[in-house]
């Protein structure tokens, strides 16, 4: 696991700058502290950080073949590096150590483009080939390990696993992104490919990017997508036995480490899954760690002790106060761009605990989109079974004006919260799941923006993003559908960036078999009934498990990895609120109307409504802008210049 940073002239056969580089390479330097190198040549110059993994002794980057012609920087693992450089042996390729990075480039040598297709890992390198004047670089298929970069006018190219690096550049502009700020507050997250910066990208996963010198602009190409194309075949009991194989092969690939390895066990059916899986392959205790909290409704190390001790692992916990809010600031400068999953706080904790045990941790991420076990996923699948039996003119005239005219109770039980219900079946199915996963849903962000932002966005709304994703979507049934928009927007844009900086925060590897992109694509084609059944989750997930794992670890109601929010706001919090809300400088910005945000306030503080998320969101947006310097006003409704080809 690393960090990468470049620059790339398109034009020009300089050099770039070295010392500008090292500048931009050592600001990541929290990704790998063990080594940093650079490579500076004629149109490009790649940096990189280490934290050794594999091949400790002779596995340093930059990373060339036999004459030097092709330079790779990586960010990752590829799991069937081994069984890949047996391949390319054979096809003639020279190996000069045992590292997983070297088949990056005689893959490259041998495949082209399509060596992406035979890594089976989490990746994100760039690769120069001199020979063909080519920069190639590439994401794995669901997001896991990040890539940025950014096309400045002068036909240079910057690239960085995080934002941070590219925003050191002294060419690079910081105008903000109107559409990203629209997306930030429905989702919480920005989504790929935009950024906060107009001027700056994600890659997205599954994704190549190829500029050869001389061509007017990089050319990006989709090299993967997941395909819910159902085996009516299978029955439940074959579904289990090969989950049950494939769990086991996935984590063996992941299982390769010449450093301290471990897994985080929180007690739910995903990370409780994995441990089980590598209980049964090691020959020594699992090292597993846990984060309680001081709180019983958020606290789940019971369970993760139950499991702990079945299987007999050497076993860590720490409990997290309720009142942990003192990494606000230090979460602001972790994301680089405003984030607000307030469960980042927990997962901080739990990757510090874990890094003073071991160097690498599997989780279980990845479970809940693979498996169809979000709570959201069976009342989605209700409300679309009603809108399907009802003309959609009907729905929308008698829903959506029973949406607008029954009052919010969000201080109430679920039964009489009806309001957000009868607003999603007044709508299709795309714009039904974006509205039920939003943070801050349309109509708050209307009232909570000013006139002249809404008017700058031109008509644009974040539900664009899931209906640009659903035209493309290969699923028919509406589990399927909401699964395929979870992997392409929230696992690689919250979960996955969620646990990337966590983890790298500490310099620790966090691996991820449930997001095994061959075992995606075999959970994929299962139907849905295997998944979602009778309102029971991850049904296929947790009868295989059933021989390993206690009953009540499988079918306990889900609890999530959450913090306090509402009492936080209410209580240590309060002065911060006020202060933030009722201040001068979200105000500033001309983003927000500053009576809404003075009703937002109050409307907490007073118990009337829960407000937390949005609150957070904001919070989390004025640490954002203020440790940016403040914002300046420049806002553009674009994202960076750069056009997708998608191949089907």
């Amino acid at each position: 696991m690393c960090g990468i940073t470049g620059i790339f002239d398109s034009r020009a056969p300089r050099s770039p700058d070295e010392a500008l580089l090292r500048r931009m390479n050592d600001i990541q330097f929290h990704r790998g502290p063990d080594e940093g190198s650079v490579h500076v040549e004629p149109h490009v110059g790649f940096g990189h950080r280490r934290l050794s993994i594999i091949d400790v002794a002779t596995g340093q980057q930059p990373l060339f073949n036999e004459d030097h012609s092709v330079v790779v920087v990586f960010n990752g693992e590829i799991y069937n590096f081994q069984a890949l450089a047996a391949e390319l042996e054979a096809a003639g390729h020279v190996f000069r150590t045992r590292s997983d990075t070297e088949v990056i480039v005689h893959g490259w040598e041998q495949w082209g483009e399509a060596c992406v297709e035979r890594f089976r890992g989490m990746f994100a390198f760039a690769l120069w080939d001199r020979n063909r004047q080519t920069l190639f670089m590439a994401r794995d298929r669901l997001g896991v390990k990040p890539l940025h970069y950014a096309v400045l006018s002068d036909g240079q190219l910057l690239f960085g696993s995080e934002l941070k690096t590219i925003v050191a550049h002294p060419a690079f502009g910081r105008e903000l992104d109107d559409r990203a700020i629209e997306d930030y507050f429905a989702f919480g997250y920005i989504p790929d490919p935009r950024t906060i910066y107009r001027g700056a990208a994600k890659l997205s996963p599954a994704h190549t990017l190829t500029w050869r010198v001389g061509e007017r602009a990089p050319r990006v190409r989709r090299y993967w997508d997941v395909n819910f194309e159902p085996d009516a075949g299978i029955t439940l009991d074959d579904a289990c036995a090969q989950l049950r194989e494939k769990l086991t092969e996935s984590v063996k690939l992941r299982m390769i480490s010449e450093v301290p390895l471990g897994a985080f066990l929180s007690g739910g059916v995903d990370s409780s899954a994995v441990v089980a899986a590598m209980a049964g392959l090691s020959d020594s205790p699992v090292k597993t760690c846990s984060i309680g909290f001081d709180v019983a409704s958020f606290n789940e190390s019971e369970f993760a002790q139950r499991v702990a001790e079945r299987y007999h692992t050497d076993h860590y916990t720490e409990t997290v106060r309720s009142d942990d809010f003192g990494l606000i600031d230090r979460l602001a400068s972790l994301y680089d761009e405003p984030y607000a999953d307030s469960s980042a706080i927990p997962t901080y904790r739990v990757c510090e605990l874990a890094r003073k045990r071991v160097t690498v941790a599997l989780s279980g991420d990845g479970g809940d989109e693979t498996f169809g076990g979000y709570r959201r996923y069976k009342f989605h699948v209700r409300e679309q079974a009603l809108r399907d039996r009802l003309p959609a003119g009907l729905r929308q005239m008698l829903f959506g004006t029973l949406g607008r005219v029954y009052p919010k109770f969000d201080s109430m039980p679920r039964m009489f919260r009806a309001r957000a219900t009868f607003q999603a079946l007044a709508r299709d199915a795309v714009e039904a799941y974006c509205h039920s996963v939003s943070i801050v849903r349309d109509d708050d962000r209307a009232t909570l923006f000013s006139p002249e932002f809404r008017r700058r966005l031109g008509g644009y709304r974040a539900r664009d993003v899931f209906a640009a994703h659903a035209l493309r979507a290969p699923a028919d049934d509406p589990l399927s559908l909401i699964q395929y928009l979870d992997y392409q927007t929230y696992l690689p844009g919250d979960i996955n960036t969620k646990v990337d900086r966590a983890s790298m925060a500490h310099s620790l590897e966090v691996r991820e078999p449930l997001m095994d992109h061959e075992l995606v694509e075999w959970a994929a084609r299962l139907p849905s009934s295997l998944k979602l059944s009778g309102g029971e989750g991850k049904l296929v997930l947790k009868k295989a498990m059933e021989p390993l794992l206690p009953h009540d670890v499988l079918y306990r109601p889900k609890m999530g990895f959450a913090v306090p929010l509402v009492d936080w706001f209410r209580g240590p919090l309060r002065g911060e609120v006020q202060r933030v809300l009722k201040g001068e400088a979200l105000a500033a910005t001309g983003i927000f109307d500053p009576r809404a945000l003075s009703r937002i306030a109050d409307e907490h503080l007073s118990g009337q409504r829960d407000r937390s998320a949005m609150i957070w969101s904001l919070l989390m947006f004025e640490r954002f802008t203020t440790g940016m310097g403040g914002v300046d006003g420049r806002y553009a409704a674009r994202s960076a210049g750069v056009e997708e080809s998608v191949d089907a």
